[in-house]
């Protein structure tokens, strides 16, 4: 974990524009009618609405999707009672984690009232505009009354994440650290260090999953809390112990099976770990320093199963990794409170988790080659894109089953297609092509079967059920990588193309290349040496019917790739070229990029055919193709070199089809920008028209835009390359190329393959 200065911390915050969070529109505003719609006169027909009904707030604003995180700044982190506004970036921040884990819009609060009567009635007056009330560093014991009195007096969500974010997070890494150590819930010895809102909270959890009371030992300044003790509070009351033979930490802990710490740092010693039970848990969540350091509990007993609070550090117990999702449930739920059916719901939803092979966005973000549950990963990571899914959804079916929910989901399935659209998964075009896919799942190639990323996007893509993996490469390498990384090869077919075994097809292949090539300079026994290579045995098996389509580039040079493919499957008739499409998604419509990877520097004849090449590919994607053709010029401004490519392009491509929506050439801000475009060139066979095709002048600047937009908005999807034009689905990855995008490059390579088996059934009728 990188040194966090205070200089570093300051920038942070006030560099640009001052602070973490904004407001953001959500409908248009740009004409006047949009204003009039926005406010008056137009607003008052859904404020009429909600007086009519006041669970209309929910259809017609943004209370569904709203959270206030409320503090009055009285246990901020590690500082204490710093006031109010002090604590203020801490609630910004938890704004912040809300909306990029959870989807949640968030208004921080900061009440300066230290008296909880008042400081109940503040929330209580504000509550109307929002769907959940989150509590944040507020000070314990008033902590407690606040949070009890605000469940009963409102009927939306509240939960002080401090005490329950912490409890759940804990609780789910308890069960899996006890099943990893062999252990029950019931009979371990716990030694609970701290009686605050936190250490109470935990407690609770841990004993409504079974644990006795009589095996637990709580500790707070004084030392161990015995029923003999005078003037306890009610909470540390609950967990008093009648035990008389300990007094201390150091006598509490000998035997203990676990060591719960939300204290302060530095307290628990490597003897006093010695002293624990075999196999001991420890969880010291004091920071920024735990109670015991990582590197000390592991010096001191190797069998120590340990989590910190700290990121630097396996096993981190981080409330993000519960209070989005539980708060995404409950909101989704129209939920009235945030109950104990929910919170359990959660901690199990977090547990089961653990226990499923880990996405390699996961593996890659913590730079691991696979993260396996056991000793040092029995928590989910908190990047895991599987969170948002399992947890919101256990969650919410919670709440409905508990009665709680104002709003019930029957089609869980598109509710989880909604959850990962929201945090940008998947969008919904993404989610089509695995659907599809789905329906009748071809078999798809994979070149590079001992490549991590492959393999694991072959096994994915069988458990997503979009295809029939084939794996070409070393079967014992193979499976050697697989069990390495705890991969299942059940149901995948793996060919070693250059074994002994394989020499009969290698020589069919090489008897059916020779004779399709024999005017090309190809002799059999050169094409038989190419059967030796990946991409021209994988592309034979597609081109012959053994297999329905091929996914390659993971290695392998693209200039090499594109070589093969025109050798072995060729180019669709009535083209001369082939090329490569990106589909880039964001909040602002989708957009169809080519070419951006096959042709460097094309001339007028290729980009008349990568334009009619687009036109299908969108097409094919269900949309209606609206072109433009982009230059540095507009519409003839420049008689020069490219625009005057483009130019002639566009000129035939009109005369070829006077109802196409193309036009060019064209600089790309009026491409994008239709009232722009309208006002200045009317005449276009754009007018009115917004554009989603972009076709660029040469493979430089088309690749160049793609990837600027990709890098500068981290909210847009992209995919591709995708290829088109060829006579075979044959598709290409890089080697940059993430598992997830491999995998749904597999999907469209599966739909191209189920159109293509389509056109030759129609055309043998």
């Amino acid at each position: 974990m990188a040194k966090i200065t205070k200089e570093a911390a300051l920038a942070y915050h006030s560099e640009g524009r001052p602070g973490k969070i904004e407001v953001v529109p959500t409908k248009p505003y740009q004409t006047q009618t949009d204003l009039s719609l926005a406010y008056s006169p137009g607003v008052a027909e859904p404020c009429l609405e909600i007086q009519k009904d006041q669970q209309n707030a929910y259809k017609y604003t943004d209370k569904g999707n709203l959270v206030a995180v409320i503090s009055n700044g009285t246990a901020v982190l590690g500082l204490g009672d710093i006031g109010a506004l002090s604590g203020k970036p801490v609630m910004e921040g938890k704004g912040l984690l809300f909306k990029i884990y959870g989807g949640i819009d968030v208004f921080d609060i900061e009440v300066n009232e230290k008296d909880p009567d008042k400081f109940i009635e503040a929330v209580k007056a504000i509550a109307p505009t929002f769907g959940g009330i989150n509590l944040e560093d507020i000070k314990a014991p008033e902590c407690f009354e606040i949070e009890r009195r605000l469940k009963e007096e409102l009927d939306i969500p509240v939960m002080h994440d401090d005490q329950h974010g912490t409890a759940i997070i804990s609780a789910a890494g308890l069960l899996n650290a006890l099943t990893v150590a062999g252990k029950n819930i019931e009979d371990v010895k716990i030694v609970v260090n701290g009686a605050g809102a936190a250490a109470i909270s935990c407690t609770k959890l841990y004993v409504a999953l079974g644990a006795k009371h009589s095996n637990i030992v709580m500790l707070d300044s004084k030392g161990v809390i015995t029923d003999n003790r005078p003037n306890l509070t009610e909470q540390k009351r609950e967990f008093a112990t009648t035990r008389r033979d300990v007094h201390t930490l150091e006598e509490a802990i000998k035997g203990a099976d676990v060591f719960l710490g939300l204290s302060k740092g530095n307290i628990l010693t490597q003897d006093m770990v010695r002293s624990m039970a075999a196999n001991p848990i420890v969880f010291a969540l004091a920071n920024p320093v735990p109670e015991i350091t990582y590197e000390d509990a592991m010096a001191a007993r190797p069998d120590v199963l340990m989590s910190t609070g700290r990121s630097d550090y396996p096993n981190q117990i981080n409330n993000v990794i519960g209070f989005p999702y539980i708060f995404r449930g409950a909101l989704d739920t129209a939920a009235s409170a945030i109950n104990e059916e929910m919170k359990l719901a959660a901690v199990r939803a977090i547990a089961d988790l653990a226990k499923k092979p880990v996405p390699d966005v996961v593996n890659k973000i913590y730079h691991v080659n696979n993260f396996v549950f056991g000793r040092d990963y029995f928590i989910p990571k908190p990047v895991d894109p599987r969170l948002i899914t399992d947890v919101s959804m256990a969650v919410a079916k919670a709440a409905i089953a508990s009665g709680v929910a104002r709003k019930t989901i029957t089609d869980w399935d598109e509710y989880a297609a909604h959850l990962k659209r929201i945090i940008g998964q998947e969008s919904k075009l993404t989610q089509q092509f695995y659907e599809t896919a789905r329906r009748n799942p071809q078999r798809v190639v994979f070149a590079e079967g001992a490549h991590p990323t492959m393999l694991k996007a072959a096994v994915e893509a069988l458990n997503e059920g979009i295809c029939h993996p084939i794996l070409l490469g070393n079967d014992e390498r193979i499976a050697k990588l697989a069990a390495e990384l705890e991969l299942s090869l059940d149901g995948i077919e793996v060919i070693n193309l250059r074994h002994d075994r394989e020499a009969t097809r290698r020589e069919r292949f090489a008897k059916i290349l020779a004779e399709k090539r024999c005017r090309e300079g190809f002799s059999f026994e050169e094409a038989n040496d190419k059967m030796f290579e990946r991409n021209y045995f994988g592309m034979m098996m597609v081109e012959t019917g053994e297999a329905d389509a091929f996914i390659t580039g993971t290695y392998t040079k693209y200039s090499n790739t594109i070589k093969v493919a025109k050798e072995v499957v060729g180019i669709r008739p009535g083209f001369n070229h082939f090329g490569t499409m990106h589909i880039l998604n964001s909040k602002k419509g989708t957009l169809f990029i080519a070419d951006t990877l096959i042709n460097r520097r094309p001339n007028t004849e290729t980009l008349i055919d990568v334009a009619r090449l687009s036109e299908h590919a969108v097409k094919f994607f269900n949309r209606t193709p609206v072109m433009a053709m982009i230059s540095y010029s507009n519409f003839g401004s420049d008689k020069d070199g490219s625009p005057a490519d483009v130019h002639e392009a566009v000129r035939i491509l009109q005369e070829e089809d006077p109802n196409r929506a193309i036009d060019g050439e064209m600089q790309l801000n009026f491409a994008l920008d239709r009232s722009l475009r309208d006002r200045k060139y009317p005449f276009t066979r754009l007018n009115g028209k917004d554009v989603n095709t972009l076709i660029f002048p040469n493979l430089s600047s088309a690749n160049s835009t793609s990837k600027l937009i990709q890098y500068m908005a981290h909210d847009v999807e992209v995919i591709g390359p995708i290829q088109m034009g060829l006579n075979k689905p044959i598709h290409f990855t890089d080697f940059e190329t993430s598992v997830r995008d491999v995998v749904t490059i597999t999907a469209i390579a599966v739909i191209d393959a189920i159109v293509e088996k389509e056109k030759c059934a129609n055309c043998n009728k």
